[in-house]
């Protein structure tokens, strides 16, 4: 049965009148997303920040009748915004398993690889982490988590200690214990990033050494590596908190940072923290330091 997806770019006051109005006319499924690149900081726990310009999309059946779609949209805003309102046909299909197919192996530094169910790693050497994408962020796509596995795989982390603060999918903290770290912690203020953590350490036979914990619950605990892929006005404002999570002569490496933010992130660990030059991919930057 084809389904009938219904686009529609509005400003940002407007999206929440436009999703309920959708949700009124019987949506199954609706998503807000950026529609002009609009870089979005890391929103606080319980927070729903939306871009200037919003794009919200609906799934409806596909016997919903269109012309209705704009009416209703012409009764609450004006005109113009119906004439945006763009529609398409989906026919049906195994979404989960179309997005698999675009969601290919993929190699991080010499030996790394992310690979999803199904597919096989084309090279006999190497440390693979078996993940799906899912509803947690970080599947290796984003040049942040780039950075970051990129790192990994060339450190020496055999038998060390490692949390991964804002953990997302866990990708991070995953990719440690594949690598030879001996625990690894998982924190994030998500429950939908611990649940995803769990499985996913589960799925690569890592959950025995591996923890998960939201920010508030973390026991006190210091480690030998600390990992924080979150952006960087989180990663200023929690400085203190993540600074203080670190072994003397620890390393940290930080991630989700703009080029232009570089400088204000390493100035709020300063001067505990002695950091290498930045190493770009894009335009985002990862930070690797020193506690001193």
């Amino acid at each position: 049965m084809p389904w009938l997806q219904a686009h529609l770019e509005v400003e940002k006051t407007q999206a929440p009148l436009i999703e309920l109005l959708f949700e009124q006319l019987g949506a199954l499924s609706i998503t807000l997303v950026d529609a002009k690149d609009e870089p979005m900081l890391e929103p606080a726990p319980g927070t729903m920040p939306l871009w200037r310009h919003t794009r919200v999309s609906a799934l409806f059946e596909g016997d919903t009748d269109a012309d209705n779609l704009r009416a209703s949209i012409d009764q609450v805003l004006a005109r113009e915004n119906s004439r945006r309102l763009l529609l398409e046909i989906l026919e049906d299909q195994a979404w989960e398993r179309a997005w698999l197919e675009h969601f290919q192996p993929m190699r991080f530094g010499r030996h790394l690889w992310i690979c999803p169910t199904g597919k096989e790693v084309p090279v006999a050497q190497a440390t693979v982490i078996h993940l799906d994408p899912g509803l947690a962020f970080g599947t290796g796509t984003h040049p942040t988590t780039d950075l970051c596995l990129q790192w990994l795989d060339g450190a020496q982390i055999k038998d060390k200690t490692v949390i991964d603060f804002g953990c997302g999918s866990g990708i991070l903290a995953i990719a440690a214990l594949k690598l030879g770290a001996a625990r690894a912690t998982a924190v994030d203020h998500d429950p939908q990033a611990l649940i995803a953590t769990s499985s996913n350490a589960r799925q690569n036979d890592v959950d025995c050494r591996l923890e998960t914990f939201s920010p508030g619950d973390l026991p006190p605990q210091t480690a030998d590596l600390v990992l924080a892929n979150i952006l960087a006005n989180v990663l200023i404002e929690l400085a203190p908190q993540i600074k203080a999570l670190l072994n003397p002569g620890g390393q940290l490496v930080l991630s989700g940072i703009l080029r232009h933010q570089a400088e204000d992130v390493m100035q709020a660990y300063a001067p505990q923290i002695l950091f290498l030059p930045p190493r770009q991919l894009d335009d985002w930057v990862r930070l690797e330091g020193r506690f001193a």
